[in-house]
């Protein structure tokens, strides 16, 4: 899948993901760490993505998958959804996923927009 990001799109998900983190400092930090779980299991960010708001993840599930691994990772995603807040989590992910859940999980980790300008290949 290809998307393209623009400055101006890039710099207001990382200003809604910097409220987040103002706002609600305990679910960004739930959020964060799904991100760095995603990091160090070596999945995408669009499997992440996908999962978080129940859309359909199999086209970006990373193969082969150890289903230890997955079942561990699945149950810190529904700890993170079991949140109370969760809902405002998820309406930024939904107003902010045609940049990409890669390019937002990537300004959440602290990347300048200017390196996500442009089109990007999300698998």
């Amino acid at each position: 899948m290809l998307v393209a990001s623009s400055y101006t799109e890039l710099i207001k998900a990382q200003m809604a993901i910097e409220n987040l983190n103002e706002a609600k400092p305990s679910l960004y930090e739930k959020f964060m760490n799904i991100i760095n779980l995603t990091r160090q299991f070596q999945f995408g960010y669009q499997f992440m993505g996908s999962l978080i708001m129940d859309e359909d993840a199999r086209k970006f599930q990373p193969k082969p998958l150890n289903e230890y691994v997955l079942s561990v990772y699945l149950r810190e995603i529904e700890k993170l959804k079991s949140d109370n807040k969760f809902i405002e989590l998820k309406e930024l992910l939904n107003t902010y996923k045609k940049i990409s859940y890669t390019n937002l999980s990537r300004l959440a980790l602290g990347e300048n927009p200017k390196e996500l300008v442009g089109p990007t290949l999300v698998r």
